[in-house]
């Protein structure tokens, strides 16, 4: 009988953790989180890259594959740029492009 009493605790244990992890509408599971997180590095990479990009001035942001750029830039072509340099970044799925031109 003990270990039916343990089985069933572990496997409690289990259910908890795993809906730990799981995604919620407003919130991303581990494994999004960490692919999102790769997401802005290399957006953020291809931003740096680019000598007419500063990249200190443009904040990334990544939530579902939505990339979000922020801050401030330049020039208007600047602004087109940095959002081409983010949509061709693979895995993103779309790019809201919400910087200012000063």
């Amino acid at each position: 009988m003990t270990n039916i009493l343990r089985a069933a605790a572990f496997s409690l244990i289990s259910v908890f953790a795993l809906g730990a992890c799981a995604e919620t509408q407003t919130s991303e599971s581990t494994g999004e989180y960490v692919d999102n997180t790769a997401i802005t590095t290399k957006v953020k990479t291809a931003i740096l890259k680019d000598p007419d990009l500063k990249v200190m001035q443009i904040n990334v942001k990544t939530y579902k594959d939505v990339v979000q750029l922020s801050g401030f830039v330049d020039t208007a072509e600047m602004k087109v740029k940095a959002g081409a340099l983010a949509n061709n970044v693979a895995g993103v799925s779309s790019v809201r492009n919400d910087l200012l031109v000063k």
